[in-house]
């Protein structure tokens, strides 16, 4: 039996990263800009320099990552001593999964817009056939 001084329940490990629920891998957090967020989980600093600190804003607490090298505050992924873990930061200092899901969403509208046009070109052939006396079997 082990005794702990204080009488109240053990301490848990302090994680710095935030996880998803269900206890996965943590996302990705670029800022809405596209940039790279210096809070985000997979952001290193190559200098040891990084620290996230509790700021007052408009009467709420806010974090801000802190550089202790030049005293202020992360510029991100503009810094030269910046990273990414997961190689992800670009050389303008843009985060590439925020790219990607920009891509994503055009890919979609761009797959919605051709699947209108095929459509569009069946009901033509559709038509056509109609008029020269080829019925389609609507059961199939």
């Amino acid at each position: 039996m082990s005794f702990r001084r204080g009488g109240g329940p053990p301490r848990r490990p302090r994680g710095g990263e935030r996880r998803e629920r269900g206890g996965g891998k943590p996302r990705p957090m670029p800022l809405p800009d596209g940039r790279c967020n210096p809070l985000c989980p997979y952001f290193r600093c190559l200098k040891n320099a990084l620290t996230v600190v509790r700021k007052p804003s408009h009467g709420k607490m806010h974090r801000v990552a802190y550089c202790r090298w030049i005293g202020d505050e992360c510029i991100g992924g503009s810094c030269q001593y910046a990273a990414c873990a997961l190689k992800a930061l670009l050389p303008d200092g843009t985060c590439l999964y925020a790219k990607e899901k920009g891509q994503k969403e055009t890919r979609i509208e761009e797959l919605e817009s051709e699947i209108a046009k095929e459509e569009n070109e069946m009901s033509k052939v559709e038509r056509l056939m109609k008029r020269r006396g080829y019925y389609f079997d609507e059961e199939i």
